[in-house]
């Protein structure tokens, strides 16, 4: 599920503290990592920008954030409806024709480049994770694998959050003791033929695209009320057609 550098990533947020947010350390960290300006994460849904901002680093890139809510345009609904990274290295030369009303008034605050990656589960759209510069040019191939791996440690915060409501369990280890969600994951395994940690990965995710919990989908799964299988919701509720039919 996690490459190393994303489990140092998670590793070191789990023993940050509670005096900040996950999603603000998240940010933070990703500020001292990289050669860019600023960063913000947002939740999307499949219909686009939820409109919450999860951190941002600071107030332009709040703003930012939120501008993108309102206008409906920009590098972070553009990432999140393809489901591919959006990497725009000069705003001056493509960002008006691009996004007209979010390109000028990112310059107008002073922004160059803007690289959106997004937050995903398979089909799943969790959120976005926005870097700001104020000089153009692209991210370097490791500068771009380090974002990606902030991308990746973002959406298992994500995911944490909507679980747990920021407390429980920590980041780096199982996200429920209950033997139904374990008994779940490895059904989950069986049935798309993907490891126990990517059987996880995609439990969470389904939760938090319905907005039930974690338990309760991991009941459905080990009544057989839901399998699981590579459509948009990640889940579907159908009989098992392992079962007869009840007949009376």
């Amino acid at each position: 599920m996690r490459n190393p550098r994303v489990a140092e990533i998670l590793s070191v947020l789990a023993h940050g503290g509670a005096q900040v947010s996950l999603p603000s350390q998240l940010c933070a960290a990703c500020l001292s990592a990289l050669p860019v300006s600023g960063v913000g994460a947002a939740l999307m849904t499949a219909d686009g920008p939820s409109g919450v901002v999860l951190a941002a680093t600071d107030e332009r890139a709040r703003e930012l954030e939120e501008l993108q809510f309102a206008l409906g345009e920009g590098p972070c609904v553009e990432a999140s409806g393809g489901g591919r990274p959006v990497l725009e290295p000069d705003l001056l030369v493509a960002g008006s024709p691009r996004w007209p009303r979010f390109g000028a008034a990112a310059l107008d605050a002073g922004v160059r480049a803007v690289f959106a990656l997004p937050l995903r589960v398979g089909a799943i759209r969790v959120g976005v994770l926005d870097l700001y510069r104020d000089t153009p040019g692209l991210l370097t191939s490791p500068d771009l694998v380090e974002a990606l791996a902030f991308a990746d440690a973002a959406t298992a915060v994500v995911l944490h959050l909507q679980d747990h409501d920021g407390a429980g369990s920590t980041l780096t280890g199982p996200i429920d003791s209950r033997a139904e969600v374990h008994q779940a994951t490895g059904m989950i395994t069986i049935q798309l033929g993907i490891s126990l940690a990517e059987a996880l990965l995609k439990l969470r995710a389904h939760a938090y695209a319905t907005g039930r919990t974690v338990s309760a989908i991991a009941a459905d799964v080990v009544r057989r009320r839901m399998f699981f299988d590579d459509s948009e919701s990640g889940g579907t509720t159908r009989r098992d057609p392992t079962q007869r039919w009840d007949r009376r």
